[in-house]
C-alpha cells in the first residue's frame, strides 16, 4: 500500500511516495517546466524507476498544482463566462466586473445579466425569479458563453434560487455545463463573494486540463487503480469530481501543503512555519495542525474576494533569489533564476550571483562547485545574508499576534540560505526531509468539508443551526471524498451581525475525515 504525493512549485516540482505508516520511502526533486505538465510526468517517472516498487501497490495519488493560480495571473487558458446577478433594480448602481483589470473583463468575454431576484438581509424577499426572463438570457448567450456564475443577493442566508437557475441552465444547456453558485463559494459580501463566483467559473478548463493530464500520466507510469485527489488550500484534499466544481480552492495549496507537512514532520501542531522555494517563501501559523485562515478580503489577480484563503505572507526571497550590489546597497530578489538555478548560478557554472551562492560562500550549504564562488569576499556575503535575515524578520513581525519571540519551523528546499538565529524567533526546527515538506503535506491530508450561513437564532434555535450547519459540511464533504463514518468536527466559528435587529450570526463549520 503506497500513496503518491506531488506538489507543483515556481521552480521545482516534488514527488514522494509513503507507505501506509506514512513512511517517507523516496522522493524526488524535477525542475518545473513551462506547460507544468511535463515537469509532473518527468517527476512521477523519476520517482517510480528509482524507488522501484509494485505499481499495483499504489492506492492513493494526490496533486497540488499552482495551474488556476498561473492561469489568472497570467490570464491564460479562462473560460469565457456569463454572469447572472439576482438582484434587479437594487444592486444597478454597482454592475458586474467593477473595479476588474481591462484584460481580464476582456478575456472572460464580460458578458453580464441583472436579473429579478434575491433577498434582503433577514431571508425576506428582494424580488421573485421570473424564469422567462433567465431562458430569454440564457437564449442569447447560446455558444457565447462556456460557463456561468450565478450570484443572488444574501444567497448565504437563502440560496434556493440560484439552485433553480443552476437547474434552469442545465436544462438549456446541458447537464454537464460548467456552473458555479455563489452561496457555495464565498462569504457574506455581494461583490467580493461575485468576483470569487466569476473567477471559480473561469476556471473550469484550466481544471479539466489539470486533472485529465494528472490522470493520463498516472496511467501512462501503469497506474491505473488509485484514488486521486487534489489539494485544497485548507490544508485538506478534494476529489476529482469536487474539484471541477470548486476549482478556485486550489490557489494558495501550495504553502499549506508545506505547512501540514512541517506539522507532520515536527510533529508540531501549533506554530509558525517558514518554507522557502526557488523564488518565494511563504510563512503561515498552524493552528491545531491546519493553517491558519485569513479573515480579510484577499486579492487574486489583482481582483478582490472573499473565498476562504490560508493566512499566508509571501516574500520574494528563495534559493535562485539574484543578488545585486548598487552604489554600496544590497539588494536581493524579488527577481529569480527560478528552475534555471542549475544552469544560472555561479557555483553550477552560471554566471548570475543568488543567494546559494552566498550560502555555499558561507558554508551554510553543500551544493555545486564551492571553489566558483572562493572570489566573494567573505563580508560582501554576510552584508548579503543580513539583508536575508531582514527579510524574513519583517515577514514574520507580521504575522505574530504578540510581541514575544516564536517558535518556527524551517522547510522547503531553498532553506539553507535562512541563517541559524533570527530575531524575534526563540527556536529554529529543521526537520528531517523538510526539502519536499509540500509533498509531504499533499499525501497525509484528509478531506474537509466546510459550510457557511447566516442563521438567526431567534427564528431556528442555535443548536438547530449548528446541526444544519454541520449536516452540510459533511454533505460537502462526502462529495469530496470522505468517508462519512470518518468525518468529525474540527471548527465551528460564529460571528454575530450587529446591524441585524434579530440576532442574526454567521455561522462557519468545517468537518474532516478519512479518505476513500
Amino acid at each position: 500500500m503506497y500513496k503518491i504525493g506531488i506538489d507543483v512549485g515556481g521552480t521545482n516540482t516534488d514527488a514522494i511516495i509513503l507507505d501506509e505508516n506514512h513512511n517517507l520511502i523516496h522522493n524526488v526533486k524535477s525542475p518545473t517546466s513551462l506547460d507544468i505538465k511535463t515537469g509532473i510526468e518527468t517527476a512521477l517517472r523519476n520517482l517510480l524507476k528509482e524507488a522501484d516498487i509494485d505499481k499495483t501497490k499504489i492506492t492513493h495519488a494526490m496533486l497540488g498544482t499552482t495551474q488556476c493560480t498561473n492561469a489568472i495571473v497570467e490570464r491564460k487558458k479562462l473560460a469565457q463566462v456569463g454572469v447572472i446577478r439576482l438582484g434587479y433594480p437594487a444592486t444597478a448602481s454597482v454592475l458586474p466586473y467593477t473595479a476588474w483589470p481591462k484584460d481580464m473583463i476582456e478575456k472572460l468575454s464580460g458578458n453580464y445579466a441583472l436579473v429579478h431576484g434575491g433577498y434582503e438581509y433577514d431571508g425576506q424577499i428582494l424580488s421573485e425569479l421570473d424564469e422567462q426572463e433567465i431562458k430569454t438570457i440564457l437564449g442569447e448567450w447560446q455558444d457565447k458563453v462556456e460557463s456561468i456564475a450565478i450570484v443572488g443577493v444574501f444567497s448565504s442566508i437563502k440560496n434556493d434560487q440560484e439552485l433553480m437557475v443552476r437547474d434552469m441552465i442545465h436544462e438549456v444547456y446541458g447537464e454537464e455545463f460548467p456552473v458555479s453558485c455563489s452561496s457555495l463559494i464565498g462569504s457574506v459580501g455581494l461583490i467580493e463573494r461575485e468576483n470569487a463566483t466569476i473567477l471559480n467559473a473561469a476556471l473550469c478548463k484550466v481544471i479539466e486540463t489539470t486533472t485529465n493530464g494528472f490522470v493520463q500520466a498516472l496511467e501512462e507510469e501503469g497506474i491505473f487503480d488509485a484514488e486521486v485527489y487534489l489539494c485544497q488550500n485548507d490544508g485538506t484534499l478534494m476529489s476529482i469530481e469536487y474539484a471541477k466544481q470548486f476549482p478556485i480552492l486550489t490557489i494558495a495549496c501550495g504553502p499549506t501543503n508545506s505547512i501540514r507537512g512541517a506539522s507532520y514532520l515536527a510533529s508540531i501542531k501549533n506554530t509558525m512555519v517558514l518554507d522557502v522555494g526557488g523564488t518565494t517563501s511563504d510563512i503561515g501559523v498552524l493552528q491545531d495542525g491546519f493553517p491558519r485562515e485569513s479573515s480579510v478580503a484577499v486579492e487574486v489577480g489583482d481582483i478582490r474576494t472573499n473565498f476562504r484563503m490560508p493566512d499566508i505572507i509571501s516574500v520574494g526571497l528563495g534559493g535562485g533569489s539574484i543578488v545585486r550590489a548598487d552604489n554600496g546597497r544590497i539588494t536581493v530578489g524579488p527577481d529569480s533564476v527560478g528552475y534555471m538555478i542549475g544552469q544560472e548560478a555561479l557555483v553550477f557554472g552560471g554566471k548570475t550571483l543568488t543567494t546559494t551562492d552566498i550560502a555555499v560562500r558561507l558554508g551554510m550549504a553543500d551544493v555545486g562547485d564551492k571553489s566558483l564562488v572562493s572570489h566573494i569576499e567573505e563580508q560582501f556575503a554576510k552584508d548579503v545574508l543580513s539583508v536575508i535575515s531582514s527579510l524574513v524578520e519583517q515577514a514574520i513581525d507580521k504575522m505574530k499576534t504578540s510581541s514575544e519571540d516564536i517558535q518556527l519551523v524551517l522547510v522547503g528546499g531553498g532553506s539553507i540560505i535562512i541563517p541559524d538565529t533570527i530575531r524575534g524567533v526563540s527556536q529554529i526546527i529543521k526537520p528531517e526531509n523538510g526539502d519536499v515538506a509540500n509533498a509531504i503535506g499533499a499525501s497525509i491530508a484528509q478531506i474537509s468539508g466546510q459550510y457557511e450561513q447566516i442563521y438567526i437564532y431567534s427564528k431556528e434555535p442555535r443548536e438547530d443551526s449548528l446541526k444544519d450547519a454541520q449536516d452540510k459540511a459533511v454533505k460537502q464533504s462526502v462529495l469530496a471524498g470522505a468517508v462519512s463514518e470518518t468525518i468529525e468536527l474540527v471548527e465551528v466559528e460564529e460571528t454575530p451581525l450587529a446591524y441585524h435587529p434579530e440576532n442574526a450570526t454567521r455561522l462557519r463549520v468545517k468537518v474532516v475525515g478519512k479518505m476513500k
